[in-house]
């Protein structure tokens, strides 16, 4: 029942994360659209207000009339609308379920015991939610410093960019280098989405209080509040597609336990930004197609790095390889205690990834899916069962 209650919570937990996620992305794509596509007011009067650009738009039967002012409007509503709540709910629901999923688990999750640093092969379930916790903050610490100390008054946003893309290569590196690769991914992707909340609470949405204040009191608001922001919501808007690539990893084990992991994710991390670039700079009316044609080479060359080794094992199971008898013995050794309709294992409530192993039909019926996932190491997770190599050679051989 408590593995049950679990995966409940977790349903309506990812139902809400989801949600959460498309509307603030969704805004948030939106408002750079939007931005970047304003005109020049054509009316004299709106000139006058202190219009600073305008987009007339068609949508749901209905047309509209956006306006940005470059300095304070005459008068500001009382119901002005503010854009936060979705980002707080993302990250929030977002850090529930990796408390839910990982930190429950630590020892099965997060701790890599083929982790060529031995200290971090050797750590405690206790110690490996501590540096998950310490990799998420110093991530966002890092990142605001890099934002801080190069571009504070944003003159200089292309270092910042080239800056914070290097955090990134290093970010992924360690990632897979201390935690599991499928932890590995998603962590990256937290760092990025830490990153990006955190710029809404702590630098965006003050800044627009502030100039909200300023206006309201009759005074000229600092143009660096609006600066930073805007510099803020870019970055965002570069996160985006790679956090969504890095939070759907974990449905695909090939790329994140391949011993090349981190140079795949940082390909598609790359590839989620240029491909960004493309219709950021589409919106203000300049088609750059090698931008995408760019990001489709990294995630082509992503497929070439991740691809399974066609070589032979070197396995001397057998010429014929093992037979049923064989194989159905170490399915039921490593696999079947979480693998069955009704898993042994506390931790699951129904076979993960509905994948029941408990006759040999089941098992013929997932060969490829088995193989690939013992030669990885990625199974049985943190080696629980102790497989050996020599198993994992025999499973290679399989043939039948």
């Amino acid at each position: 029942m408590q593995a049950y209650l679990i995966d409940f919570v977790n349903l309506l937990l990812r139902w809400l994360h989801v949600i959460a996620a498309i509307a603030w992305i969704g805004e948030s794509i939106y408002f750079v659209m939007l931005d970047n596509s304003l005109r020049s007011p054509k009316a004299a009067e709106d000139r006058e207000k202190g219009v600073f650009g305008e987009m007339w738009s068609v949508h749901g039967g209905g047309f509209y009339h956006n306006q940005k002012y470059a300095t304070a409007p005459a008068k500001l509503p009382n119901d002005l609308h503010w854009s936060f709540w979705k980002a707080y709910t993302t990250w929030l629901s977002g850090f529930a379920l990796f408390v839910i999923l990982y930190m429950v688990n630590p020892g099965f999750y997060l701790v890599n015991p083929n982790s060529p640093w031995e200290w971090a092969a050797h750590l405690t379930g206790w110690q490996a939610n501590l540096l998950a916790l310490a990799f998420l903050l110093g991530g966002w610490v890092v990142y605001n410093e890099l934002c801080k100390r190069i571009s504070p008054n944003m003159d200089r946003d292309g270092l910042l960019s080239i800056a914070v893309a290097v955090m990134m290569v290093v970010v992924a590196y360690l990632s897979t280098q201390m935690f599991t690769g499928r932890a590995a991914f998603l962590l990256t992707g937290a760092v990025m989405a830490t990153a990006m909340s955190a710029n809404v609470f702590f630098w965006i949405i003050p800044g627009q209080r502030r100039m909200v204040k300023a206006m309201k009191a009759g005074d000229a608001p600092n143009p660096l509040d609006g600066k930073r922001g805007k510099q803020r919501s870019v970055h965002n808007t570069y996160f985006t597609l790679p956090v969504v690539l890095l939070m759907v990893s974990n449905h695909y084990s090939f790329i994140y336990s391949h011993e090349l992991a981190w140079v795949v994710m940082v390909l598609f991390i790359f590839a989620g930004a240029l491909i960004r670039q493309f219709f950021v700079l589409m919106h203000a009316g300049k088609t750059q197609p090698a931008y995408p044609a760019f990001g489709v080479g990294l995630i082509l060359l992503a497929f070439w790095v991740a691809a399974p080794s066609v070589s032979s094992t070197g396995s001397d199971a057998s010429a014929q390889g093992p037979d049923q008898a064989q194989i159905t013995g170490l399915i039921e050794q490593h696999c079947v205690q979480c693998h069955a309709r009704n898993p042994e294992h506390a931790g699951f409530s129904a076979p993960p990834a509905g994948f029941a192993f408990e006759n040999w039909d089941e098992i013929l019926g997932h060969k490829a899916q088995i193989q690939q996932v013992v030669a990885s190491r990625y199974m049985p997770l943190g080696n629980m069962t102790n497989m050996s190599d020599e198993e994992r050679d025999i499973i290679a051989a399989w043939e039948e």
